[in-house]
This record gives C-alpha cells, structure tokens and sequence, in this order.
C-alpha cells in the first residue's frame, strides 16, 4: 500500500484542482433558486475536504513517479472524479442514485455524451453548465491540464502524460519541456472554445447555450441543456457552425498547435490523419445524402443533406449530437455513421473510437499482405507518408484492435444475458467504449440511458473509461503482473 502513496498524494492535488473547476456553476447558482446554490456549496466543500484529508494522510509520500505510477494515477483519477462530479447532480436530483449520477458523470468526463437525464430544459443553468465544464475538462484530458501545474508543486509530469495522451506514436514532445507542452496545448484549446462560443452566438444562440454547446463540441461530448439537441435550434446556421468545429476537434490537437505556433497551414497538409479523416467523413456524408434522398427519407437533395451532414459528422467525431431522430432512418444509415465513430477521429484530438492512425496502419499492414501473398519473396514494408511504421508499432496496433474487438463482442454479449435486444446492446457497447453518447433503438438519440438497469449502466460505466483510457492504460492496471515488484 506505502508504494501507492506518491500516487495518491498526486490524485489529492487533483481532487482539490477539480474542487474549484466547481466555482464556475457555483457562481451561476448563486443567481438561481436556493437548491442549486446549497447543491454545488456542499459539493464543493466535500470534494475539497477529501482531497485535504488525502493530501494530509499521503503528504510525506511526495517523490517523482515512475511509468508504472503514471498509468495507475491516470486510471484512479478516472475512476474516482466522476463520483465526486457526480455530487452536484445527486444533491440537486435527490432521486437520481448514485449508479445513475455516477454515469451521467463519466459520461461527461470521457466526453461520451450518454446521458440518463431528461427534463433538461427545465434544469438549472448551474447544473447544465457542469456537465458541459465536464466534458470540456475532459476533452484535452484533466490530467494534462495538471501536468502544467505539478510542476510547480515539485512533481514531474512526464510520464503521466504518456499515459493519458492518446495514439501509438506519442513519444515526440511539441516543446523541450513537458509543463510548457500541456500549457500550450491547453492554451490552443481554450483558444479555439472561445472562438466557438462567439460563433454560436453570433448564429443565434443565448450566451448561455453558446457556452454550454461550445464546451460540449470542443470536447466533442455531445451533452445538451435541451431534450432534444440541436433539433430545439432548428437553425441551418447553427448546424454550420458545430459542423466546422466538431471537425476541428476531431484533428490532433498537436497539429493545431503547430500550426498556431508556426503561424502556418503546412501542418494540417503534412497531417495524414487529418486529410484521411476529414477525407472520410465528407464523402461519408456525401454518401448517405443520396442514400436518405433515394429512400425517400427527405423530399429533396438540399434536405437530405442538411441532416446528414450534421448528424453524421456528431456521430463520426463521436460527439454525439442529433438534429434529428436517425433512428428512424433505414438501419444502414446510423449503423454506417456508428462505424464511422469507430477509428474516424484523429489521435490526440478529443474524439474517440481506435483513431484514424490505427485504422491506417492496419490498412496498410493487410495491404502489406496482399502484397506478400502475390510476390512471396518480396521485401515489403508499410509506409505512412513515405515513413516505414516499425514492426512494434503494427504489433501493438494489432494486439490492441484485437482487444477492441473482443471487448465489444464480449460486452454486448453480456448486456443481451441481461435482458436487452441485440441492436440495442451493441449500439450501447459501441456508442460507450468509442465515447460517443446516443445508440439505436432504446438507447437512441430521442431517448436516454435511463432505460438501462443498474447493472448494464456500471457495464456501460466500464466501457466509457476503457474507451477514453485506450484500453492498454486501463487494462494493463488491472494484470496481476503490473502489481509485481
């Protein structure tokens, strides 16, 4: 246990760092009735309180973490910060269980955007504004939002953000030191939020929805403050400008700061993910636009292609938003945009899924195949970009598709024993563990989770932080052989 303690006295900084990301709906509250303001004060004292008591019990154990440390840290904190994000939410909703709160929690926080909420538009701005916070914090990651400042605390964060950061090649830093990478990515980020709410406002919404939205699509989540989405705006431009910037978000963040930094477009045409995923998604849209006008789904092209643009770029970025009902649309359609969120983002963006990076690499790899079945004698490499991928690479891409599959497949096996339809549970696991909020049928876009039993929303729970840690960071914690000496 005594070697757990420099981790634990880490995760109580970032407990009492993620007590004041509370100020924000705090302050909201404090215009709003008496049971939002005593909801966010107590949540906030108690988070506090326990990451004080933490800090106090572990406060001689401070020392610099090893890789090993690094991926523990990252899958405690994750797994410990949505029950207290949960807080706010029990405390407001005295009838919403923990099981619930907690989901509704990580959801925000692995930028899932499943929700188990209705009556969102009768709920207090306060408590819309932090599930929107949640998701935005969790967009970059909080853990690289701490790497800058436990520094300053005399804790190196070198090896915590090689955990958290997703994508097989991820050993390059931006900047020499680590503190001024995660500062410099999270400045772009907040950068480009800010440019998001003044569009949304410009296009018609309220500050308030501006906000709310803007942090919800930078953090490609998917939360709403309406039931029914971005179907309440009913506004073309609106849908424009969440479009551009779910696009945005869904490229790697390190490429934008590149590009900010040099003051150059170069890295975005030196980006293979981002030409591949941008590439993919429009002619994915393309596509189903003639597929919904030749169904007779919408009346016109122009039509058609409005909803598919918006609703299957939400789902390719796995943000999860939804103009419309695409549950009712002829199965190929939303089953085609779930597919999509399954490697279309970019790694280091804020999407989910097993990244367009992967998706390439193991395209080559089977072309590489190909290849060597043809000319047996051949030399055949995979190249991206002209760059040879090593053989680690495609080893570790192929070892961790074959988890990703078996963790779908085993899941949703499990969700049909408990008692849920085949399409239902699949469109769940996959929707969960690519984070990206709505599946098909019960748990579709015009209803929520609630329908789920406690024991299939812990299930779901499992799948969101395997998706948003990547698999390996999470699983690799829980082998007996990461607890030997």
């Amino acid at each position: 246990m005594h070697k757990a303690l420099p981790v634990l006295h880490v995760l109580s900084m970032v407990i009492v760092l993620f007590a004041s990301t509370m100020l924000a709906p705090l302050g909201l509250a404090l215009g709003e009735h008496d049971a939002a303001r005593a909801a966010f004060s107590y949540a906030m004292l108690l988070t506090l309180a326990v990451g004080f008591l933490l800090w106090l019990l572990t406060r001689g154990a401070s020392k610099e973490l090893k890789v090993r440390d690094g991926f523990l840290l990252v899958v405690v904190v994750w797994t410990v910060l949505p029950a207290l994000g949960g807080l706010p939410l029990m405390l407001y909703l005295p009838q919403l269980s923990f099981t619930d709160a907690y989901f509704e929690a990580m959801s925000g926080l692995t930028t899932t955007g499943a929700t188990v909420l209705s009556g969102l538009d009768q709920l207090p701005q306060s408590i819309n504004l932090w599930r929107g916070e949640m998701v935005w914090l969790g967009g970059m990651g909080i853990i690289v939002l701490v790497v800058a400042i436990l520094p300053l605390l005399g804790i190196g964060g070198r090896q915590i953000y090689k955990a958290e950061t997703p994508g097989p090649m991820k050993d390059s830093q931006l900047t020499p030191r680590i503190t001024e990478t995660a500062k410099g990515l999270w400045l772009v980020y907040a950068g480009i939020t800010l440019a998001c709410i003044l569009s949304y406002w410009w296009a018609g919404m309220t500050p308030f929805d501006a906000v709310m939205h803007a942090f919800s699509t930078m953090g490609l989540g998917g939360f709403s403050s309406h039931d029914a989405s971005f179907g309440y705006f009913n506004s073309p431009r609106i849908e424009w400008v969440s479009v551009v910037f779910m696009l945005i978000a869904g490229i790697n963040f390190a490429t934008h700061f590149m590009a900010v930094r040099n003051r150059d477009i170069n890295p975005y045409r030196h980006d293979i993910e981002a030409r591949y995923f941008v590439a993919v998604t429009l002619l994915s849209v393309v596509g189903l636009t003639f597929y919904l006008w030749g169904e007779h789904v919408y009346p016109d092209l122009h039509t058609a292609f409005r909803y598919a643009l918006f609703n299957v770029v939400s789902i390719a970025t796995t943000t999860g938003y939804a103009s419309t009902d695409y549950n009712v649309w002829p199965i190929f359609a939303p089953m085609w945009m779930l597919f999509l969120c399954s490697f279309a983002t970019s790694s280091g963006s804020t999407g989910g899924g097993i990244k367009m990076i992967r998706a390439l690499i193991l395209y080559k790899q089977v072309y590489k195949e190909f290849l060597r079945i043809i000319h047996p004698n051949a030399i055949v490499q995979a190249k991206l970009d002209g760059v040879v991928v090593q053989n680690k690479i495609i080893y570790a891409v192929l070892a961790f598709f074959f988890i990703y599959i078996v963790s779908i497949v085993s899941m949703t096996l499990i969700m049909m024993a408990s008692g849920l339809g085949a399409v239902t549970a699949f469109s769940a696991v996959v929707a969960c563990i690519n984070n990206t909020g709505p599946g098909l049928n019960e748990v579709g876009p015009a209803t929520t989770f609630a329908v789920l039993s406690d024991f299939q929303t812990w299930l779901c729970s499992f799948a969101m932080l395997l998706g948003r840690l990547e698999l390996f960071t999470l699983l690799v914690v829980l082998t007996p052989a990461f607890w030997r000496k």
